[in-house]
């Protein structure tokens, strides 16, 4: 019988009904990321009290139990009975859509948050919840389980402090784990502290024996930002270039520093939110950025040097930059606000950089001189990459299918359906040919240890010809040319030894992928292979191993003389036959694999130049301070 479609089957979901039915569609996700974004939200409410003038510090507490407290000195919510709703305003705020003091303008100039939803949801999305209010010399409290308030307001004595605390433990019915991890919201809490000057947030984690905490203020906002970013790097110019200034009601703040690197580091930011994708803020700052080189270059010794104007790479070649804008009415694009759509805010952050550029130069010649230096090499590397591009274009029309001749392709011919395994060795990718399913898995040997991409410009990586055949093989192109769309495989899969050369290739291939071909990380496109370290057997019962936790636990588990047990030490992938290859690391039913996802930009950019830079001190330090976590190292 045909079900009928009527009035009835029209599903009315009330107060936060909606939030608990599709959470991905208000945090992006029931994993780590949205669980980490409850304490962003409720953070952000205390950022705009603190962005209005009305906040100095903000603390972020982990108890045990994964309960989370965030407490601020601002204003406090308020508390009075509202005309219309006749309840609480407290009580709108945390258990209303739409809800807000963000609307109307007059209590905050500009705001990041999820424009009046960020606080409800997290109630929402939480077991239980309560409200601390300090307001007028009074405590207010309300308490909520799953978004629903447990009663009204009620008041607990006089205090002379002022500001909100939320306090709330998520809910483990919605999310795949409750648990916070320290360093992802410390490394948040920091980037709000650089991009909010004079602001102390700190964050403080109790569920450990011996308690951690982090203070964060940063007087010199996104000065001392870009000086963090370059703290491994080697300086061009001796302070940060820095401007600030407001027009037509939009904040415009630069922090920009060059060094001698060949990686470009740009950070930009709408309201403390991290637009990772750009928009007209950053056309604007780039736009000014090449115009005043070129107009100063035209003045300079330099000009003779070159034939044609800097490009836009030309100029931003080992720049580290943090362009933070405050926009009253942002339009974003994107769910993830991703993108600034603001068609004005283009030509105010143009004009802006633009003048405060010009003036600087005029200031500082000398400076100005050994940048404009860097950028005329930049330009000549740029047209020695042309060259070599042409050269592999005309080499791949005359070779025809153009692709690298110890690929061993796939016959699948939809990328979605096709992966690429990058095999340490001739040993290793010969069993790996032999063991694969030819129909959707490609195999790339690779030999010797590569280019360190981190240490030279893009000409050196086109003509090496230990990464032409990756780039060849993926056909996607590098650098500017990077093209996701033709992507030949979707699964690009490292494939190397568990010992230390091997940790070295994955390092170097990782290397080469953030800073040349970023979009396959950022779309999750890069894997690394788990081979197991142990094959243990037993007569003809075998099993693998993929780490000392494991075999422990296989052994336990198996039935017979522990003395005739027989274990082996996997050293390296060239030990396998081409069915225990299959078996153990290349079979998507059987196999483990672990995908590279870029968790936070800031703190990717640091472990890249920590421990693939010129400079010894800062990795020798890290080292240091990892090496006790460090397991399975062949010495």
């Amino acid at each position: 019988m045909e079900k009928k479609y009527s009035a009835e089957s029209i599903q009315v979901l009330k107060g936060l009904d909606p939030v608990r039915k599709r959470p991905g569609m208000y945090i992006g996700s029931t994993g780590p990321d949205g669980l980490h974004h409850l304490v962003y939200e409720v953070v952000d409410n205390s950022i705009d009290e603190a962005l209005a003038g009305e906040c100095s510090a903000i603390s972020v507490t982990l108890d045990k139990g994964d309960i989370v407290t965030v407490q601020d000195d601002g204003r406090g919510i308020p508390v009075s009975i509202h005309a219309g709703e006749k309840v609480s305003a407290l009580e709108l705020v945390m258990t209303r859509l739409h809800a807000g003091g963000k609307f109307d303008k007059k209590s905050y100039k500009v705001s990041g948050g999820l424009h009046g939803v960020g606080v409800s949801v997290v109630n929402a999305l939480s077991e239980w919840c309560e409200a601390v209010v300090h307001v007028d010399g009074i405590i207010h409290t309300q308490r909520y389980r799953r978004g629903i308030a447990d009663g009204p307001v009620t008041t607990n004595g006089e205090t002379d402090d002022h500001g909100t605390i939320i306090r709330f433990r998520p809910d483990t019915e919605i999310f795949d784990s409750t648990v916070f991890n320290y360093d992802t919201l410390s490394n948040r809490l920091r980037e709000l502290a650089f991009l909010n000057k004079g602001i102390l947030i700190t964050i403080s984690d109790n569920r450990l024996p011996t308690p951690k905490n982090h203070e964060f203020r940063f007087d010199g906002g996104v000065r001392e930002f870009v000086q963090f970013l370059n703290k491994n790097k080697t300086t061009i110019n001796k302070e940060p270039i820095y401007f600030e200034s407001e027009r037509d009601g939009v904040l415009v703040e630069v922090a920009m520093e060059y060094n001698d690197g060949y990686s470009e580091a740009m950070f930009t930011f709408v309201n403390n939110i991290n637009t990772r994708e750009g928009g007209t803020h950053l056309i604007g700052f780039k736009s000014a950025l090449t115009r005043t080189f070129n107009d100063f270059l035209k003045r300079s010794k330099h000009v003779k040097k070159l034939d044609e104007n800097l490009s836009g790479d030309d100029v931003r070649e080992g720049l580290t930059a943090v362009l933070s804008v405050k926009v009253p009415e942002p339009q974003f694009e994107g769910q993830t606000k991703g993108k600034l759509g603001n068609s004005e805010v283009k030509g105010i952050v143009e004009s802006i950089v633009n003048e405060a550029l010009t003036a600087y130069f005029d200031k500082y010649p000398q400076e100005v001189s050994r940048i404009l230096e860097k950028t005329v090499l930049a330009a000549k590397a740029r047209d020695a990459a042309r060259r070599a591009r042409e050269l592999t274009r005309r080499k791949s029309f005359l070779e025809s299918a153009g692709l690298p001749g110890k690929l061993a392709d796939c016959s699948e011919r939809d990328p979605r359906k096709c992966e690429v395994y990058l095999v340490e060795g001739d040993s290793a990718g010969g069993s790996a040919k032999q063991g694969r399913d030819r129909k959707f898995q490609a195999i790339l040997p690779l030999w010797g240890k590569m280019l360190n991409v981190e240490k030279t410009r893009v000409d050196k990586v086109l003509a090496n010809e230990k990464l032409q055949p990756i780039i060849a093989a993926l056909g996607t192109g590098v650098g500017t040319d990077f093209d996701l769309s033709k992507l030949r495989y979707h699964h690009v899969i490292v494939m190397a030894d568990a010992d230390v050369d091997g940790s070295h290739i994955r390092t170097l291939l990782l290397t080469f992928f953030y800073r040349y071909m970023r979009e396959l990380v950022e779309n999750g496109h890069v894997y690394i292979a788990m081979p197991p370290l142990y094959r243990i057997n037993l007569g003809k019962d075998v099993h693998y191993a993929y780490d000392d936790a494991d075999r422990t636990r296989i052994i336990a588990e198996m039935n017979g003389d522990p003395k005739k047990i027989n274990i082996q030490r996997y050293k390296g992938l060239g030990e396998m036959n081409p069915e225990q290859l299959w078996n153990t690391t290349m079979d998507p039913d059987a196999r483990r694999i672990m995908q590279i996802q870029l968790e936070d930009a800031v703190e990717a950019e640091d472990v890249f130049t920590t421990l693939m830079g010129e400079l010894v001190a800062p990795r020798r330090e890290f080292i240091e301070e990892n090496a006790l976590a460090v397991s399975n190292l062949d010495i």
